[in-house]
């Protein structure tokens, strides 16, 4: 879809505008200390998938989740002590916590890629906190097309995102000019998962493992337990069969076809798909074009060939 893309001033009629495009399920870019970001309401999947499409970003990466404070955090994640003592000396700031996710949690599973952690962070920036206060938690990446540099001007925004997104709000030059530093907590120890706005402390371990910040480099990923067969125009009687399109299935990714509805759905259908109690899951193609391109990579990952450690 093409937009108008339009820049706001971050005043009452433009903070209504973004808000209303928010709640209404659009992305949004606003500024935030570190980057510009690409928000969407991260409870709503098809606003996530949006994201996605918008930077058109190869594969469904893990996405921070901004939030308002540590309280709202704890709705959506399992704060530890060590966490807490974190979330205390760094927010509202740059420092994003890599968490284990609440099985209740209001988050679109996109927003987490199906794993069972999640990113989160306390903006420092009274635009993005305001339509915080407004939707609730945001999914907000940098607000750049996908390989490209970081925004740190709502002018770069537009210069890489123009006709993808409806509004950018401006609200200056971004004070830290970097991405914020990722961590992950777990127990007492603390990973430095990706360097960034804040100073990484010698007590921060060194990440040895790609599986949380970048869990598409592994060929066997987002995988259910049974088996997974592609291309699957029907399906046998030991198979559940996830459709899209045309071919029906027992739970469609879209019956209309359209791969932003597909990629929102894709995570739930494959947890469906897995409790089924079906010995095999079989999937309609979806064609390689938009998000057909992600959602194939990761269904792609799904059927791979499964190695016992």
């Amino acid at each position: 879809m093409e937009h108008d893309t339009q820049i706001v001033a971050p005043d009452a009629a433009g903070m209504a505008r973004a808000v209303a495009l928010l709640a209404a399920g659009e992305v949004v870019a606003l500024p935030t200390e570190t980057v510009y970001g690409l928000a969407a309401v991260a409870a709503n999947g098809a606003a996530v998938a949006r994201i996605f499409a918008a930077k058109g970003r190869p594969s469904f990466n893990p996405l921070i989740v901004h939030v308002a404070d540590a309280t709202q955090a704890a709705t959506l994640v399992e704060v530890n002590a060590t966490a807490a003592a974190l979330m205390a000396a760094h927010w509202p700031g740059p420092l994003t916590l890599v968490l284990p996710l609440k099985p209740d949690a209001p988050v679109a599973g996109l927003v987490s890629a199906g794993l069972p952690t999640l990113a989160v962070r306390c903006p420092a920036h009274p635009v993005m906190q305001a339509a915080i206060a407004a939707v609730g938690p945001l999914a907000a990446p940098s607000a750049n097309a996908s390989g490209k540099i970081s925004a740190t001007h709502a002018r770069h925004v537009l210069a890489s995102l123009r006709g993808r997104i409806p509004l950018v709000v401006d609200g200056g030059p971004s004070q830290a000019g970097v991405e914020s530093t990722i961590i992950g907590v777990d127990g007492d120890l603390v990973t430095l998962l990706r360097p960034g706005a804040v100073a990484a402390a010698p007590d921060w371990r060194p990440s040895t493992s790609s599986s949380i910040t970048a869990p598409g480099q592994l060929a066997s990923h987002y995988a259910p337990e049974q088996p997974v067969r592609l291309g699957a125009l029907t399906a046998a009687a030991h198979e559940f069969h996830i459709g899209f399109g045309a071919v029906r299935g027992d739970l469609s990714l879209s019956p209309a076809g359209d791969t932003i509805e597909a990629a929102a759905n894709l995570f739930e259908a494959l947890h469906v798909a897995q409790a089924s109690g079906r010995a095999a899951i079989a999937v309609a193609p979806v064609p390689m074009a938009g998000l057909g391109v992600a959602i194939n990579d990761r269904l792609a990952r799904a059927a791979a060939e499964r190695h016992q450690n």
